[in-house]
């Protein structure tokens, strides 16, 4: 009886909001709380594209109705408990998410009407009292809030693309620029990428969370808001892929705390897709955008993790084996070190060792080729499957590639001494 109570209540609460909000846009009057309102009306149709064009108008015309739209989104949102009104409050917000620019002032006033505790996302304090099936429905809402308030703090993948764009650009314009010159700008922007990928990672889990239970998996309504995340996620995973691939194939050209920080992601990559493939199929299987639309997910075998692993595991051996083998001259000077005051000390610090110095010295990367040779992590990685023979002499070891038996020249690799 309570429960019947509460549904009654909540349908006639919203239903009198829209009725009288009808009544004052026939008078002449209408702003965004009205616009808004009749917006995530809680009927059974999907969210009305003129609503979004209004708001997005209102927009262009008066810029200080950003902070008023985010106020009233607020307080609609926090104040309902149909969810389909807060529902369709989420699709709204996406919507316009999605049609501004990433440097829009929509964003900055909802990070602050959020920061300010107006706007709650995550955690989302919403509960249905408006259906038999209410907890279906709040873990559906709570997960598309989740997913839209870890959207708003991933403004720097956008940065970051435009960042790349303008310097692909310089690049064609000056060709004189040596490749020593680029190199400190490349490993940057590897580095920003680096940064990127857990975002992109976060994104991923927060959509496959959003995969509806019960009944409302069954309910049209909120299958017309997966479609909005499906396609989102296709970009945010193509973006993934692209960066991921991008990052290793300087791998070995990063320092090893980098190196250990993509192989996190790549190790984490590995399970996701397979939760992502799922979540894809149970997509397909409710005809959920078009078959053509999914992109192709990479699966990553174990035994290439495993693979790659050893490796780095490995070459950090064989860096500390190197560095420890040079020991003499370095216990040599530390031990005069001590008779002389305008010696540095010796820091050192979990399997790290410096000298402090004012200036900050640029760590070097795990491996250096001689000879200036690219080499990709692949075939490297290949070469620890295969568990091709390894002879190390000098700081240096080689691996016995047959292609390179015509020439008589062995795949050389520096190991840089991390002192």
């Amino acid at each position: 009886m309570h429960r019947r109570f509460q549904r009654a209540y909540t349908s006639i609460k919203e239903n009198t909001f829209v009725s009288y909000v009808k009544i004052a846009t026939a008078g002449g009057f209408c702003d965004i709380d009205m616009i808004l309102v009749k917006a995530t009306s809680p009927e059974d149709i999907p969210l009305r594209d003129r609503y979004v064009l209004q708001l997005l108008k209102i927009f262009m015309i008066s810029p200080p109705s950003y902070r008023t739209f985010a106020t009233s989104f607020s307080r609609r949102f926090s104040r309902t408990k149909c969810w389909r009104v807060a529902l369709k409050c989420l699709i709204l917000l996406h919507r316009l998410l999605r049609a501004l620019p990433y440097n829009s002032p929509f964003r900055t006033e909802l990070l602050w009407t959020r920061s300010n505790g107006y706007l709650s996302l995550n955690p989302c304090p919403f509960l249905d009292t408006s259906s038999t099936n209410s907890h279906d429905y709040t873990h559906f809402i709570s997960s598309y809030a989740n997913l839209l308030n870890e959207a708003l703090d991933c403004l720097t993948i956008d940065c970051v693309e435009a960042y790349e764009e303008e310097s692909d650009e310089d690049e064609d314009e000056d060709e004189e620029v040596t490749l020593i010159e680029r190199f400190p700008d490349k490993m940057k922007r590897v580095g920003e990428k680096l940064e990127i990928l857990p975002q992109l990672q976060t994104l991923i889990d927060r959509v496959i969370e959003c995969k509806p239970k019960g009944a409302a998996a069954r309910t049209f309504l909120i299958q017309c808001a997966l479609k909005y995340i499906v396609r989102d996620s296709f970009f945010c995973y193509n973006s993934f892929r692209r960066e991921i691939v991008a990052v290793l194939d300087n791998l070995i050209q990063l320092p090893y705390r980098s190196c250990m920080v993509a192989f996190g992601v790549y190790k984490k990559a590995a399970v996701q897709a397979d939760h992502l493939s799922e979540f894809y199929d149970w997509c397909k299987s409710v005809s959920l955008c078009g078959i053509y639309e999914y992109p192709f997910v990479d699966r990553i075998p174990e035994i290439q993790i495993q693979a790659l692993d050893s490796f780095l595991y490995g070459m950090w051996q064989l860096t500390e084996s190197s560095s420890s083998s040079s020991g003499s001259p370095i216990a040599s000077t530390v031990g005069s070190s001590s008779s002389m005051d305008d010696e540095k000390p010796l820091v050192r610090f979990n399997n790290w060792v410096q000298f402090e110095d004012d200036e900050k010295k640029e760590e070097k990367a795990l491996i250096r080729f001689d000879n200036n040779k690219i080499m990709s992590w692949e075939v490297l990685l290949e070469a620890s499957v295969l568990l091709a023979p390894l002879l190390v002499s000098d700081n240096c070891f080689y691996l016995w590639n047959d292609v390179n038996e015509e020439t008589g020249d062995d795949l050389k690799i520096q190991v840089n001494n991390l002192v």
